[in-house]
């Protein structure tokens, strides 16, 4: 198990003299100092002999409690606070410049979970002490009539169709006209109820007091709302916020956000795992489920009279310029669409294409946890259904809770829906060749590909409706992933998974804490964190104490459940750092082809990698991997991530182009697996022409980046998760007795992974896992009496094809 030598860790003291990130000279409220100049040294470091001549890097404040010295990060002098969030240059270029305030950056931070009398009309004493009751009684609730909304529902030409069209018994008279009032009345009460401004008031009244208890804070940048605002403000078009999803309390959560900040009460999606009585409530409270009639199509008929209804309320709601939120994903399968989540942009982009609504703006939103509240831990187990009594269990034991850690909500740019549907420049990667195509013939080694075969149509995904809906989720998924903050607790826990397996000393993780920020800073990804570095990490350690040591616990190997719960907290800056990780794994395999055992050998540093194959390695990795496990976005080919990667390794510092001819080791000495004008991707590369005429082939040369020995290394670990599982997903696919349904080979495969010693049961990864082996080709779906199963397609029946997949994942894996 992971162990870390502190000795004494000081405890939290505020930065009282620091008067960069605490100019009003108060203590900060989690407790710790936040500003960004210089790092500290590496305590490793001897001085030499320009020591005298360096100035000093490391800036320290003395507490009166404790001769220590506390070393801080500072924010302000070599880098700027970086603030994540623009939207998709390619996609909507001309929602780039809008609503994007100048001044953004420095507009800074506030701590939404608590109200202050600046939130009132009123200024006193007695205000700042009911401030949080007179600001709740302040805001502003639309108030609505349930018999208009039925009108106008039922007035629709769609809800009209449907329903005169289902029983050939009925003739329009008086009495299948009732019939059909009350069935829609029926469907409209499980969407929604008419909500209660008395109960609204008094749950947002009471949930600061709640969060308070949870959360030292919810950080929120007042630019993003300032921009978020502007966009609200914008005539006729309403808003609709677009999450990633990590905890049952992100609904609540974003409501009381909307709410306080003068946004408006939005109507969230909830999920149907819900008793009837909590349904109930949360209807009363503003949230919205999807009707249990609607029946999964894509076809406007074949889904009755519950989706034309579904689809007429979407369209009031537009209308009426209520903002919206829908979450993406479930939290126990991340970076994977949910099915709820397209229906729900079905139904937004079937009111553009109708004409209800102008226009719609997105916005994508990004929420970080230290530790997500209420989270499934043990095993990746989705979560059971919810009930009144489970939420006031959990929320009695979160206020019982001794460690509370810190949370951050991401707004990021919005951006037009019509200029995204007018454009759709995902939907013609998703109908292009497909990963069966592409990757399947170089694992087999049956033939190489052609250029001129990649992108040519592929197999149909279904109508151009359900293309479109995909690459919008995909794409919305990608920007709040990607406008997410990164947690000190992720930070932490990447370190002590994929650098630090045993006993650690806490000064050496404190410097390779300073280092990897320091690495995410320069990427310009944000942060949701702000502290002294000794008490940020100890305060790290406490969240991660209790699932990683529990009592009376031997030092060894760590169990399955912790490895998997630290790649789950880990997943943040694994996903920042996707790019420049499939790089690394990439270098790796071409240095397997050349050394027998992958070491730091002295002739490291003359190895010379060619950039075709470097280039052609990197394509493999991205072909095999979902876009959205690596928060890759969809609308650009994997040609063009290809290139953007090695343009991140080379300014990254791990890589330096070789310009002069020497002594040294070429990587490409082995047989090359591509003849010339064969590629797996779209590449244009001129570099076979160049050298036919004699001009040597570009090459690169392997670096470390100064001060982050290992960083190659440790970007190639950040996927061993997920590599690891795939490896294992596939020494799997001898087991189940096919065809087999695709829950029983879920949960079946999680078992699989957890007998692991060294395995990760992650549910996210098992439903990756089988997504890749879907596009790829290794598994198929069949049509049973039970309904649909998975089968092992016939090239992997063979043993032989099963270990030539698993040898080309294990080429990219780092044990």
């Amino acid at each position: 198990m992971w162990g870390v030598s502190v000795g004494c860790v000081t405890p939290r003291i505020p930065c009282r003299e620091c008067g960069v990130c605490n100019p009003s000279n108060t203590p900060s409220s989690i407790g710790v100092c936040l500003c960004l100049q210089d790092f500290p040294q590496d305590p490793r470091a001897e001085p030499g002999p320009g020591a005298a001549m360096t100035p000093p890097r490391i800036q320290t404040w003395t507490s009166p409690s404790d001769p220590k010295l506390d070393v801080c990060i500072p924010f302000l002098g070599k880098y700027r606070r970086p603030v994540s969030g623009r939207c998709c240059q390619t996609c909507t270029p001309r929602s780039w410049d809008g609503f994007y305030p100048e001044d953004l950056e420095a507009l800074g931070f506030r701590d939404a979970s608590r109200l202050t009398e600046a939130d009132t009309r009123f200024r006193g004493w007695l205000v700042r002490r009911v401030c949080g009751f007179l600001a709740a009684w302040e805001w502003n609730i639309p108030a609505e009539s349930p018999g208009e909304l039925l009108e106008r529902v039922c007035s629709s030409r769609r809800v009209q169709d449907a329903a005169s069209s289902p029983e050939p018994g009925s003739r329009g008279d008086e009495g299948s006209q009732r019939r059909w009032k009350e069935q829609i009345c029926q469907i409209l009460g499980e969407i929604q109820a008419p909500l209660s401004p008395l109960l609204l008031r008094l749950c947002h009244w009471l949930l600061p007091k709640l969060l308070t208890r949870v959360f030292l804070g919810v950080r929120l940048h007042l630019g993003q709302l300032e921009m978020v605002l502007r966009a609200a403000r914008t005539p006729e078009v309403p808003l609709v916020f677009l999450c990633s999803h990590q905890s049952p309390v992100d609904g609540p959560l974003l409501s009381f956000l909307l709410l306080s900040q003068g946004i408006g009460l939005p109507r969230v999606a909830v999920s149907a795992g819900t008793s009837p009585r909590l349904r109930s409530l949360l209807q009363r409270l503003g949230g919205i489920f999807l009707p249990s009639g609607v029946v999964p199509t894509w076809s406007e008929r074949g889904e009755g009279l519950p989706g034309a209804v579904l689809d007429a309320y979407v369209q009031e709601v537009l209308r009426s310029r209520q903002p919206l939120v829908l979450f993406l994903e479930e939290p126990s399968a991340f970076v994977r669409l949910a099915d709820p989540a397209r229906r729900w942009l079905l139904r937004l982009l079937r009111a553009l294409r109708d004409g209800a609504v102008p226009d719609v703006l997105l916005v994508p939103v990004g929420i970080a946890y230290d530790v997500a509240p209420g989270r499934v831990e043990q095993d990746g187990a989705p979560p059971g259904p919810l009930g009144l009594g489970s939420c006031l269990r959990a929320a009695f034991q979160a206020l019982c809770c001794w460690h509370r850690g810190c949370a951050q909500v991401d707004f990021s740019q919005p951006f037009s829906l019509r200029e995204f549907v007018d454009s759709n420049l995902v939907g013609p990667i998703l109908t292009g060749n497909r990963p069966e195509q592409l990757l399947l013939p170089t694992i087999l080694g049956r033939r190489p590909l052609d250029v001129g075969n990649v992108g040519t149509p592929g197999p149909t995904l279904g109508t151009e409706e359900e293309i479109l809906v995909m690459a919008l989720g995909l794409h919305a998924l990608s920007d709040s992933r990607a406008c997410s903050a990164v947690t000190a607790v992720g930070i932490t826990a990447a370190l002590l998974l994929h650098r630090h397996q045993e006993v650690v000393l806490l000064p050496r993780l404190m410097w390779d804490f300073s280092k990897l920020l320091e690495q995410l800073l320069l990427r310009g990804r944000a942060v949701c964190f702000l502290g002294q570095l000794r008490a940020l990490l100890g305060h790290s350690l406490c969240l991660l104490q209790p699932p990683l040591r529990p009592p009376r616990a031997a030092l060894g190997p760590p169990p399955a459940s912790a490895r998997a719960r630290l790649g789950r907290l880990a997943g943040g800056v694994r996903h920042h750092l996707a790019g420049e990780a499939v790089g690394a794994c990439a270098i790796r395999a071409l240095l397997l082809e050349m050394l027998p055992v992958l070491a730091p050998p002295s002739s490291l540093p003359r190895i010379v990698l060619s950039r075709d194959e470097l280039l052609h390695k990197i394509l493999e990795l991205l072909q095999l991997l979902p876009p959205t496990l690596l928060g890759l976005q969809p609308c650009r080919p994997p040609d063009c991530h290809s290139l953007d990667i090695l343009d991140k390794l080379i300014l990254g510092g791990l890589l330096e182009e070789e310009e002069a001819e020497g002594e040294c080791l070429g990587c490409d000495v082995a047989p090359r697996r591509f003849g010339r004008g064969q590629s797996l991707g779209f590449f244009t590369d001129d570099s076979d022409s160049d050298s036919e005429h004699g001009v040597p082939k570009q090459c690169y040369k392997l670096r470390e980046p100064q001060g982050f020995p290992g960083f190659l290394l440790f970007l190639c670990r950040l996927l061993s998760p997920v590599l690891q599982s795939y490896g294992r997903a596939v020494q799997f696919l001898e087991r189940p007795l096919w065809p087999q349904p695709e829950a029983a080979y879920v949960e079946a495969l999680l078992e699989f992974l957890a007998e692991d010693e060294d395995g990760y049961p992650d549910r996210s990864l098992a439903l990756s896992s089988l997504q890749s082996f879907k596009d790829m080709g290794v598994l198929e779906e069949l049509q049973t009496p039970t309904g649909p199963a998975l089968q092992l397609s016939q090239p992997f029946q063979s043993a032989s094809n099963r270990e030539k997949l698993a040898a080309f994942i294990q080429q990219f894996t780092q044990l």
